[in-house]
């Protein structure tokens, strides 16, 4: 009867001290794990590289100028149309469509751009080297913005002259529409407002041309400089791994509940999740073949194995006349992997952070839903182009929504 009340005794204070807290299992990691979570920690995030090919890039009259360039819907066909459009800053800079929205459809998902200014390449297939030139992209395609070169610079002149002028010296005159006119620009000729735009182009000089090149470029740079101001904030996994980091075992706990550490665990272990998403911006802006499905009635993409071309041949790539760069400062465009199986319908994986609160996902919006996406993953099937990396994980139910629930822990605190 003794023995039985010690037991009843010890058992009622375990219980008291687990009901306090006091007893409560703390998670064990070791010391690799923690090495790992410090990589994927904010705090952990370089300080901003610079851009060589953007001397503009860090002056705040330049942000200044791209901020209000960024939002200005004048700059597209229709006047409707912003970089904010497909940008958001209220949906985490994209639009929550599975394909951007512009003047028209496009073939693609718009991508995050808080904390791009990291990476070298921009777009799902690094079609470009620089913020600065994948800003410029989108103003001339015939379904986003839609726009043309003389339009822009005219707008320029128009509404933003002092502004301009003050950043990059002074703006030509574009008021001679016999020199300059109103639309003009080499895109393919017919697509921008049933005016032959190309035609144009090709009457114009090439002293004049180049004229309006340069000011459209530092729109661009303008843009860029601004974007580079757009960085992801601390979230909930961040102030666990500071607890982490900190041995504060109890405010770890009290951060972080059981299945989103589970999650965690799995995202850095068995899930393999950081063989693509690592680094404090949860991607390795490199480019990956993941078995993604392609989307009927849209045309054949293959990805970097298209992307890696175009930016080679891009006009306003790196080693371009119009980079501020020196070639030495342009290594990841000189040492380009450009062909081969691997590039085939590879895509750069975005950054995870703020994932939960983007969907649709991948490069078309093919998953509507987290589950989805890690459906995927667990299953990994033949990929409709080249070669998918996945294997199949065989991680239960229980485990797939474990890692969801994490993933939605790297959401900003707001």
């Amino acid at each position: 009867m003794q023995k039985r009340f010690i037991h009843t005794a010890v058992l009622l204070t375990l219980t008291a001290l687990i009901l306090s807290g006091c007893g409560s299992q703390t998670t064990a990691w070791s010391d690799a794990e923690v090495q790992i979570l410090q990589t994927l920690w904010i705090g952990n995030l370089p300080s901003l590289p610079s851009d060589p090919s953007n001397r503009f890039g860090d002056d705040a009259k330049a942000a200044a100028l791209g901020e209000k360039l960024f939002f200005d819907t004048r700059f597209s066909s229709n006047g409707k149309v912003a970089c904010a459009t497909c940008h958001d800053p209220e949906k985490n800079f994209q639009d929550g469509l599975p394909r951007a929205q512009g003047v028209g459809t496009t073939t693609r998902r718009a991508m995050p751009i808080a904390g791009t200014a990291y990476s070298p390449w921009l777009f799902w297939d690094g079609r470009k080297d620089s913020q600065w030139a994948q800003a410029l992209g989108p103003l001339e395609n015939p379904v986003e913005h839609g726009g043309t070169r003389t339009q822009y610079v005219k707008l320029i002149q128009t509404h933003y002259k002092d502004e301009y002028e003050s950043i990059f010296g002074e703006l030509p005159d574009f008021s001679d529409t016999s020199r300059f006119p109103e639309s003009a620009g080499p895109v393919p000729a017919g697509l921008t407002n049933g005016t032959d735009a190309a035609t144009n182009w090709e009457a114009m000089t090439t002293e004049d041309r180049e004229a309006v090149t340069q000011v459209y470029v530092n729109m661009g740079k303008a843009i860029a400089a601004y974007e580079r101001t757009l960085m992801p904030s601390e979230s909930r996994f961040d102030q666990y791994v500071e607890a982490v980091l900190k041995n504060d075992s109890q405010a770890a706990e009290s951060i972080l509940n059981q299945d989103e550490i589970a999650g965690l665990k799995l995202f850095i272990g068995d899930a393999n999740c950081t063989r693509c998403h690592n680094g404090a911006l949860f991607t390795d802006n490199d480019f990956h073949n993941t078995g993604v499905p392609a989307i009927e009635n849209l045309p054949e993409d293959t990805g970097r194995a298209l992307g890696a071309q175009q930016v080679l041949a891009d006009e306003f790539n790196c080693l371009s006349a119009y980079s501020d760069a020196a070639p030495k400062d342009c290594d990841e465009l000189r040492f380009i992997l450009a062909e081969g199986e691997a590039l085939m319908r590879a895509y750069k994986p975005p950054s995870l952070r703020d994932v939960a609160l983007r969907a649709p996902y991948m490069h078309a919006g093919q998953f509507t839903t987290l589950e989805g996406v890690l459906n995927h993953y667990n299953e990994a099937p033949a990929a409709p182009l080249g070669h998918s990396e996945l294997e199949m994980l065989h991680l239960s139910k229980t485990q797939l929504d474990q890692i969801i629930a994490f993933l939605k822990t790297l959401s900003t605190i707001r």
